[in-house]
């Protein structure tokens, strides 16, 4: 097999088939890891379509905790992740005994997690959220008094939208979208002027509500294929950009800031996805091992994010 970009793909594509393995991709991936994934998207599709797969394998291009997600949701499946070194700063901010504490204090107030956090955390949690799910979620639960876990920028966003409920925050989130500030929003738009500003929620309050939309990353898509408008400002991480500028070649987008990029998901290569497919079935692969007993304790509020998000 040559270093070709092409050939490489090829050769994921016969080993897909050959050791029955289904590649999930977040949309923040490369252009070369989309095009060979069999699912793409963010982190609440990725998390039903996990529990759907039939694939005795599962190879998952993102970071460790998507992994895990995976691995509770299917848990009869062989799940790896392609590179093993890919986390997230915001899932490894909070201790699950700290948050156990917080919730003796409060008993009544339930504790609401983003998906961005490790399985142990998620152990202590009532329900977990995606940015494309949070407020349809916290809308439909029973509790009107709630703790919002870790980010804090996704949770005032949240806090907004459902103002008759009690949401208590705590310092943390995304160090990535958290970057940009309202004056990196103003030099966009003043580069840009006739441009419509799609960002994500984990941006600053500052900056998502100078938006025209802010929402999940599969919901500033959306919005950039569904809008009449031909100039957008994408305020997520900058691959999204770029995966948008391939799919409507007629539009115009350019990023925010490009502060928005993500070292983790940047740290998946095409070579890492070949090894992982080769190595799967033959003892090699990073393969996600966890106990019956931390899958079903950290699945209780996944479950409930399915229940009440679906």
């Amino acid at each position: 097999m040559s270093g070709n970009i092409r050939d490489i793909q090829e050769e994921i594509l016969r080993l897909k088939k050959e050791k029955d393995i289904c590649i999930l991709a977040h949309s923040y991936q490369a252009k070369e890891i989309v095009e060979i994934a069999d699912i793409t998207g963010d982190s609440y599709k990725l998390s039903v379509e996990a529990s759907k797969v039939q694939n005795k394998n599962i190879l998952m291009c993102g970071v460790h905790f998507m992994a895990e997600t995976a691995k509770m949701l299917s848990p009869d499946k062989n799940v790896y992740l392609a590179n093993m070194n890919a986390g997230c700063p915001m899932a490894e901010q909070m201790e699950p005994d700290m948050i156990a504490a917080l919730k003796a204090m409060e008993p009544d107030r339930k504790v609401v997690c983003y998906i961005n956090t490790t399985a142990a955390l998620k152990t202590v949690c009532d329900v977990c959220v995606t940015s494309s799910s949070a407020v349809k979620i916290v809308k439909n639960m029973d509790a009107d008094k709630i703790l919002f876990i870790p980010d804090c920028n996704l949770g005032s966003f949240v806090q907004e939208a459902c103002p008759d409920k009690d949401i208590k925050l705590l310092q943390g989130g995304c160090p990535v979208h958290a970057s940009v500030t309202k004056a990196d929003l103003e030099a966009a738009k003043a580069a840009h002027p006739n441009a419509k500003v799609l960002v994500h929620p984990e941006c600053i309050p500052a900056v998502t509500k100078q938006a025209d939309y802010a929402g999940s990353t599969s919901g500033i898509m959306n919005y950039a294929s569904e809008s009449d408008a031909k100039k957008f400002i994408i305020g997520t991480e900058i691959s999204i950009a770029e995966h948008l500028q391939y799919k409507f070649p007629d539009k115009e987008f350019y990023i925010l800031s490009k502060k928005i990029l993500c070292p983790n998901m940047k740290m998946t290569t095409l070579m890492d996805v070949y090894k992982s497919c080769k190595g799967i079935g033959c003892g090699g692969g990073n393969e996600i091992i966890m106990s019956d007993e931390e899958i079903s304790a950290a699945r209780v509020c996944i479950d409930e994010m399915i229940r009440l998000g679906g």
